[in-house]
């Protein structure tokens, strides 16, 4: 089976069920192999900017043509069988809508998949149904398999702790953005408390008094498509805004930088590694220390 895969956690459980997708999005990076495949749409927002200009960027993109646009002749060229794309979020990969047109434009006699990620639940299903999509059921009752059993031992783990701190999981910069979707969830099950967003809702932009206001215990700058060391160059947009410095989570040393590329906000397989990232950043004498190429104390980055 021929697919092309729109986003990259759709790329990343492809390949986990032993599929290699034909193309991908510019934005596929993981595993490796996946960088070297034909890329089948573009952004017209620059990945590099700051974080104040990207937002302007996208806003003038989303008024105009999209954020994103399809690359028609290497769509056409690749005649996949079936495409995964998403309805999640239009600025973070390319939304069904403009593949479907593209679909019925190319008159390509392909299936069209959308997967749309709010929580853990959603993911386990989502990989539920590309397995069947290509052809891999068990791989994939396999795979839902061994993440719900390292779910499970995150809960159990962290239920033996005495406090549940304030979490406060930073999606954006300029403007502040709180995690929402799957980042409530995720904080609660590794044992803190997430009280500036409900399970499921979308990310918004916050004022920065609310964030004040609320006193994380626990802090988490994991910008939208920012890895620690493009976070590292906007991390002033954060650091210089009043009231962060005596915010307890700065105080206490609890202020983390997170990959938010790879991790927090692409809801593929990894979403449960984010879950044991966050869990050692809630109690880090009950859980394993996070890599640090994908979690840093900030105070680190910040000098």
């Amino acid at each position: 089976m021929r697919v092309v895969t729109l986003l990259p956690s759709a790329t990343e459980i492809v390949y986990a069920l032993g599929v290699e997708p034909v193309g991908v999005s510019h934005e596929c990076d993981h595993p490796p192999a996946a960088r070297e495949k034909p890329s089948v749409n573009r952004s017209r927002v620059d990945p590099t900017a700051s974080s104040g200009e990207i937002n302007e960027q996208v806003a003038a993109a989303e008024e105009d043509d999209g954020v994103y646009a399809i690359d028609r002749e290497t769509l056409a060229e690749l005649d996949p069988d079936l495409i995964v794309t998403q309805g999640v979020c239009d600025v973070c990969a390319v939304d069904h809508v403009i593949v479907a047109e593209a679909v019925e434009e190319l008159g390509l006699d392909a299936d069209v998949l959308t997967l749309d990620v709010h929580s853990l639940d959603d993911l386990f299903e989502s990989i539920h149904r590309v397995g069947a999509a290509v052809g891999r059921d068990d791989r994939a009752a396999d795979l839902v398999a061994d993440l719900r059993e390292r779910v499970a031992a995150v809960e159990t783990t962290a239920a033996r702790a005495e406090t549940t701190p304030r979490v406060a999981v930073l999606d954006w910069l300029d403007p502040v953005m709180v995690g929402g979707h799957w980042v409530p969830e995720m904080v609660r099950k590794a044992g803190g408390t997430y009280g500036m967003e409900e399970a499921g809702a979308h990310s918004r932009p916050r004022e920065w008094e609310e964030v004040v206001d609320y006193d994380p215990e626990v802090l988490v700058a994991a910008p939208c498509g920012f890895d620690v060391a493009q976070t590292r160059e906007n991390i002033a947009d954060l650091t210089e805004r009043p009231g962060f410095d005596d915010l307890t989570a700065v105080r206490d040393g609890r202020a983390y930088v997170m990959d938010g590329h790879h991790y927090v906000n692409r809801s593929g397989p990894r979403l449960v590694d984010t879950l044991e990232f966050l869990a050692a950043q809630c109690h880090p004498d009950l859980f394993e220390t996070p890599p640090r190429d994908a979690v840093v104390e900030l105070g680190t980055v910040r000098a």
